[in-house]
């Protein structure tokens, strides 16, 4: 499951002879663990968000020469880890980016009220 190879468990099962049943919970188990175990696609993109966020923690100390050797371990671009790194850290300040844009639209909103209002006076004048 782990990369190089990156197969998925049906693959895997019908080599090997393993039960599916058996390979995920061998998996979900290695997990439990904190090891990172993608989801057998062959892009970092099968990763869930608990292995992602995983794999930023682990580096967030490392050099760049480490954060390469890591990469090239698990079949990772060290972008990949950036952008990760980005969206974990944006993730921390949703509410106050989700407010910001909230009070865009309500603004735009009253905006475009008040043009309709000024737009109505005008026609029952007329």
């Amino acid at each position: 499951m782990l990369p190089p190879n990156n197969k998925t468990i049906p693959e895997i099962s019908k080599e090997e002879g393993i039960s599916e049943g058996t390979l995920y919970n061998w998996r979900k188990a290695a997990r439990a663990e904190g090891r990172l175990m993608p989801d057998g696609d062959t892009t970092p993109a099968g990763w869930c968000a608990a292995d992602k966020f995983a794999a930023v923690v682990e580096t967030a100390s490392m050099n760049e020469t480490a954060v390469s050797a890591y990469c090239r371990e698990r079949g990772l671009y060290a972008e990949q880890i950036s952008e990760w790194r980005a969206a974990c850290e944006q993730a921390n300040d949703w509410e106050r980016h989700q407010n910001k844009q909230l009070k865009a639209i309500r603004k735009a909103d009253e905006k475009r009220i008040k043009e309709l209002e000024r737009d109505l006076k005008r026609k029952e004048k007329a």
